[in-house]
């Protein structure tokens, strides 16, 4: 997976959830993908879909959500859209992670 830009993993991932399809496989390959990279070469449109798809289909795990939350908070909120924000908060209360 190390091929693929952030954009294209998010929309994978976004694109799954979106359309309730099942891959516990390719949610782990890409999760994996996004922990070795650096998180500040996503932009906040692409961690917003990421933690969206990932609480959707119900794939989002600590070991993901624990560094990608510590990543969102230090960032400039200024920088995502109100629509960014409201999907992560959502998808951080419907997984019940703090």
């Amino acid at each position: 997976m190390g091929q693929f830009v952030p954009q294209a993993l998010s929309n994978m991932a976004r694109a799954y959830a979106k359309v309730n399809v099942s891959h516990p496989h390719l949610f782990k390959k890409v999760a994996n993908d996004i922990l070795i990279r650096d998180f500040k070469i996503f932009k906040p449109q692409e961690l917003s879909n990421i933690v969206w798809a990932y609480a959707t289909a119900g794939e989002f795990s600590p070991r993901l959500s624990k560094p990608l939350s510590d990543h969102i908070v230090q960032r400039d909120f200024k920088l995502f859209k109100p629509q960014d924000l409201s999907d992560i908060v959502w998808a951080y209360a419907k997984l019940e992670i703090p």
